[in-house]
């Protein structure tokens, strides 16, 4: 398994350490609060995070400062377990072992129902039946409630071995002290075990299935890899791939490790990864990632991440730690919780003396009082929140969408503006040249074919020490004329022609010297603050970008300054961007195009997706600033980026999304990643968030209701403990049950 996904595997950047842990003896939200406690006590730990739906929990400290044998003997030492094993294994044989003891607790129990079926049964033997269910069973109830009790806390299993008890041992009493023929309770003594046993197996197998997603992404990554080392062919781990080496990958098999294409054609399926459902054609300088199953032709790969800094690694951790992380909701639940069972335990006290002292029976003040402490077990209260956000983060994952917090998944549901960035995420971040124009006084002759190559020659040259898309594209276009009828290639410009003194200007271009030149290639903004008038290329200007033309222009600064000319660009819309506008529109959602392009650009853009409201010519640095206006309307903001520019805005807004193939500091500033470059995936993350929030409410109200109805039902007489016991379990498997619902949440593009 991948080393993100250990027990206690450990993530770690420069300022501080994560660890994993998976947690052994958790029953209910109150155990879980009080794991996450005793962690957070220990010296050196900044946050931590404890998920009861998955068992881990998430341990954050400062550099150097992390001690995972420190953590896992305080775990130890407030009666649960933290085991540096594969949480899949461990939950796999936790599975198996408590279903053979279901079923013998099941044998031994069955016979103690005869007695309601009118079949008499020996009073000893109903004591020989129910004493091994009551303490050989039901030894784990006892040993977690003291375990518990004396770490100073209460929980779940505190209710059922005082309520199995208090039914067990006032039977024993009836037996040996009262007249024969006296009602026994050893039935419910048993059943209330049973049930308990069987309900947190159902309970158990239901929780395996909200981390089917997580397991998945575990399951791609191939034990070996194929290496060319040496001159020759060898298989190795893994995990003993490095940075640099050549992988054979052969048709049908996973890809080991991230890297480039140097040598091969072939259609990669990243479905898994990406929910991307076709294969994806890759050739030579492509790149590929680790996990993914090549198609029918034969790779050689050059390893470019591995291990922890892979893709695939890097989504599973951060898959698991934003499931360990908590929604506003379940900190009031684990509130809740702390003060729950000795609530329960003052409420089952005061039934039996009131049904004691009022009602002057015993017997069914006993009754009464077992059954209040059976039904309040706050099982469902506690798997509510967390198991909802696993599963619907998991959907998520499988569409493509990468959530990094719970937060996020909270916030989104709340949405009502959506900032979109304009180049790289409503269009396909390729521009191409459409136009080069010049001193319009040359006409259309030798004179301006010679002022065009030059214009290119010239922006190629600056241009050719920077990595925006725009220069990308003037770089494409350059070699595209550069190559003669008989498809040769010159040189694009001379080793002289090589910029000196380049230097960017954020949102404005870039200016450099070649040669005895400076020349500076940007925006308007850039014109203007170097002085230079647009003079007679303003119409022809106007029209270019009232067709929504991005425009470089390109001036001399010294020793004349002026205008070389103007080179057009245009990057084509992603093919669902219009749609994906639509669709937010039809959620309630507001959208903004927020670019640092001029604004009739901006706006020609706008019209066609059907945006109405426009923010062009903003600065990187300002990007933030509009973000936080927006905010101060009193707007839920989401903004959507693909750029190293974007990322203070990605920061700032309520919720950060960064676009496919986004530079990896936006990724790290973005809440939410979508792992496509699809526009319709920001619809999506909105609509898994609405539907995730609905399970979790769904799962509080129906766990809510169950104990303020069956608690006062129980204390009046109205429930007897066996029929407790089985709306205890229901109650915790329906609200597992009803998020495992969200399964079959799919994408726009899934359900097409």
């Amino acid at each position: 398994m991948d080393a993100a996904v250990d027990a206690t595997a450990t993530l770690s950047d420069a300022r501080h350490e994560q660890l994993i842990l998976s947690i052994e003896g958790m029953s209910c939200a109150a155990c879980a609060v009080r794991v996450e406690k005793v962690l957070a006590s220990v010296s050196g730990v900044q946050r931590a995070a404890v998920n009861l739906a998955t068992e881990r929990a998430m341990v954050e400290a400062a550099a150097g400062q992390l001690r995972p044998e420190a953590l896992i003997e305080a775990v130890r030492r407030a009666g649960y377990g933290a085991r540096a094993v594969s949480g899949a294994s461990a939950a796999a044989s936790r599975l198996g072992g408590r279903k053979w003891q279901l079923i013998a607790a099941m044998i031994l129990t069955a016979p103690l129902l005869l007695p309601m079926l009118g079949v008499a049964l020996s009073p000893w033997l109903q004591l020989a039946l129910a004493t091994p269910v009551q303490f050989l069973f039901g030894a784990v109830f006892y040993a977690r409630a003291w375990k518990a009790l004396r770490a100073g806390g209460a929980n779940m299993d505190l209710l059922v071995a005082l309520g199995s008890s208090a039914a067990y041992f006032y039977s024993l009493y009836l037996l040996l002290a009262a007249a024969p023929g006296t009602p026994l309770y050893f039935e419910a003594a048993a059943v209330v075990i049973t049930l308990v046993l069987f309900g947190k197996w159902l309970e158990a197998r239901a929780r395996r299935s909200t981390t089917a997603a997580l397991r998945a992404l575990t399951a791609l990554r191939p034990e070996s890899a194929r290496v060319e080392r040496g001159g020759a062919l060898l298989d190795v781990p893994a995990d003993a791939v490095v940075t640099g080496d050549i992988v054979l990958v052969r048709p049908g098999e996973r890809l080991p490790v991230d890297g480039v294409v140097i040598e091969g054609c072939s259609a990669v399926d990243e479905s898994l990864l990406t929910g991307e459902s076709l294969p994806v054609p890759k050739a030579t300088a492509d790149r590929v990632t680790g996990g993914a199953i090549n198609g029918d032709g034969l790779l050689r790969v050059r390893a470019t991440a591995v291990g922890a800094q892979s893709t695939l690694a890097r989504i599973i951790a951060l898959v698991e730690s934003a499931q360990l992380e908590k929604p506003p909701v379940q900190r009031l639940v684990d509130r809740v919780s702390a003060v729950f069972v000795p609530v329960v335990v003052a409420i089952a006290l005061v039934t039996f003396v009131s049904g004691w002292l009022l009602g002057g029976h015993v017997t069914s003040a006993v009754v009464n009082a077992v059954s209040v402490l059976v039904i309040a077990c706050p099982c469902a209260l506690g798997l509510a929140t967390p198991t909802a956000l696993v599963v619907g983060m998991g959907a998520a994952a499988r569409a493509g969408i990468l959530i990094r917090d719970a937060e996020a998944l909270e916030r989104a549901h709340r949405l009502d503006t959506v900032v979109l960035d304009k180049t790289g995420t409503l269009t396909q971040g390729r521009p191409v040249v459409t136009e080069l124009l010049v001193d319009p006084a040359l006409g259309a002759g030798a004179a301006a074919q010679a002022a065009q190559r030059e214009l290119l020659q010239v922006a190629a040259a600056v241009q050719s020490a920077s990595e925006h898309p725009l220069a990308r594209a003037v770089l494409a276009e350059a070699r595209r004329s550069a190559v003669d009828a008989a498809g040769n290639a010159a040189p694009i410009m001379a080793a002289s022609a090589l910029p000196e003194e380049f230097q960017a200007h954020a949102g404005l271009g870039v200016t450099a010297r070649i040669g005895e030149r400076r020349i500076a290639i940007g925006n308007r903004a850039l014109m203007s603050s170097q002085g230079i008038a647009a003079g007679d290329y303003e119409p022809q200007a106007a029209q270019l970008e009232a067709r929504g033309r991005t425009l470089m222009w390109v001036a001399t600064l010294a020793p004349l300054p002026h205008v070389l000319g103007l080179i057009a660009v245009a990057d084509p819309l992603r093919p669902d961007a219009r749609a994906a506008v639509q669709r937010l529109r039809k959620l309630g959602i507001d959208t903004v195009l927020l670019t640092g392009d001029n604004a009739r650009t901006a706006a020609a853009v706008a019209s066609e997706l059907g945006i109405t409201r426009v923010l062009a010519e903003v600065l990187p640095a300002a990007k933030a600033a509009e973000i936080r206006r927006l905010q101060t309307q009193g707007r839920c903001v989401a903004m959507v980026g693909d750029g190293i520019n974007d990322a203070p805005a990605l920061a700032a807004a309520d919720v950060g999304m960064a676009m496919g193939g986004a530079a990896d500091v936006a990724m790290e500033s973005a809440a939410i990643t979508l792992l496509r470059a699809e526009p319709q995936l920001i619809a999506d993350a909105v609509a898994i968030s609405r539907a995730t929030r609905r399970k979790v409410w769904q799962g509080l109200f129906w766990a809510l209701v169950y104990n303020v109805l069956g608690m006062p039902a129980a204390a009046l007489g109205f429930l007897s403990p066996v029929i407790a016991g089985s709306a205890m379990a229901l109650s915790s498997v329906s609200v597992v049950g009803n998020a495992l619902l969200l399964r079959r949440w799919k994408a726009q593009r899934q359900r097409a």
